[in-house]
């Protein structure tokens, strides 16, 4: 299973990509999941701190998506060190997709 924890610009960007990927599919029914595609998180924004009663949020819109597919994400692709979301039966802190994590920003 791949476990992919994603940062992208802003929620449109996201849906975008996770369309263009095959990862999000529209069907007769509405959206759905493509092949392969166990489930897909919308994080959203996430709050770091709150300041004089206003949130500080981390930079980005986040997405965590579980496939038995393969994807390359390039620089959406984060390795968090505070995850905020772990998948059903899945450490939080479990390994993200991938072995050459050099390559991949470090998060939240």
């Amino acid at each position: 299973m791949n476990i992919y924890k994603l940062t992208y610009e802003n929620k449109d960007t996201a849906l975008a990509d996770l369309t263009a990927k095959g990862i999000l599919i529209e069907t007769e029914e509405g959206q759905a999941y493509g092949d392969g595609v166990q489930a897909v998180v919308e994080i959203g924004l996430i709050v770091l701190e709150i300041v004089d009663d206003q949130p500080i949020y981390a930079d980005g819109y986040h997405y965590d998506v579980m496939s038995t597919e393969t994807y390359d994400f390039g620089a959406n692709l984060v390795v968090p060190t505070n995850p905020k979301h772990a998948f059903a039966g899945y450490p939080i802190n479990d390994e993200v997709n991938g072995t050459d994590t050099d390559s991949i920003t470090p998060g939240l």
